[in-house]
């Protein structure tokens, strides 16, 4: 998609970019993986408006950054409003984003909701605030998604982020989900996209790391430590360390499901096994339904 010949001209948000082999081929990894995933999975409705979620952390600079990349290009036809909701967490510096953002010519929404402290009132003392902290952000960003006429919320959750939540479903909640690349919502008027489904985390790192983004940390709320998914993460960084590329195998067979070899009875059926008794072509009963992947 990006040949050597036009990584002479660049995005603003790509502005004193290390001018090294190395960089340049991570950035077109990055773009080339996004468009990849934006085409595979039907996210582009042309002359829509997209909410880009920044929270201030590597993921999100490198959302923002390759988005405006596609659209600068004319790779991406729809109108890019970027947009951090200030929750209140103590010490969260309030003036880095809107300053990174004028800076650079990027379109924006700063919004403050004090959800940190209907967080601390609700959660007992002890628990983790992130579910419900969630929850509340979700809830106004889908509002402001609303206002600003988007129909689209775009998320920077990449590849490494859907693995621990298969994991955390399979292990805490009894069931094979994780984070789709596209979802609509509960009220039918806006899509969850996540472009970055097929980024590595660690891609994200070295990009924002070598870009000197201004990162803000999320463990402004002091209750990181402990989460299930935490434990997770720490799980399968140990067996990438004990055998490299387990996390891409594993991911693509998030992309590789066969339900006649799982026991979902609503999602296969099993009762139309019998031999010589199926009039379908093959030996592999029909798929009777389709179930949401969850978030």
């Amino acid at each position: 998609m990006l040949d050597d010949a036009d990584t002479t001209e660049i995005h603003p948000l790509f502005a004193g970019a290390p001018d090294s082999t190395e960089f340049r081929k991570l950035r077109k990894r990055l773009v080339r993986e996004t468009r990849a995933a934006i085409e595979d999975y039907g996210m582009v409705r042309p002359g829509d408006r997209w909410l880009v979620c920044l929270s201030g952390g590597k993921d999100s600079y490198a959302l923002l950054a390759v988005l405006h990349e596609l659209q600068w290009r004319g790779l991406l036809p729809v109108d890019l409003l970027a947009c951090n909701l200030d929750q209140g967490q103590p010490n969260f510096p309030a003036t880095v984003l809107p300053e990174f953002l004028k800076a650079r010519g990027v379109p924006h929404r700063i919004e403050y909701q004090d959800t940190y402290s209907v967080v601390k009132e609700k959660v007992p003392a002890g628990r983790t605030y992130c579910a419900l902290c969630s929850r509340l952000r979700r809830g106004n960003l889908y509002r402001i998604a609303r206002e600003e006429g988007c129909s689209a919320v775009v998320l920077g959750h990449h590849r490494d982020d859907m693995l621990e939540t298969f994991f955390m479903n399979l292990f805490h909640g009894g069931r094979m989900a994780t984070m789709p690349p596209k979802l609509l919502n509960e009220e039918g008027d806006l899509t969850v996209l996540r472009p970055l489904a097929y980024v590595a985390e660690a891609d994200c790192e070295r990009f924002s790391r070598a870009m000197a983004y201004p990162i803000i940390p999320c463990d402004l709320c002091g209750s990181q430590e402990g989460l299930q998914r935490v434990q997770v993460k720490r799980l399968l960084d140990e067996w990438e360390a004990r055998s490299p590329g387990r996390r891409q195998v594993m991911f693509r067979a998030l992309m590789n499901v066969r339900p006649s070899h799982l026991l979902d009875r609503e999602l296969f059926d099993f009762s139309a096994i019998f031999p010589g008794e199926s009039p379908r072509t093959g030996d592999q009963p029909p798929i009777l339904s389709a179930k949401d992947g969850g978030h």
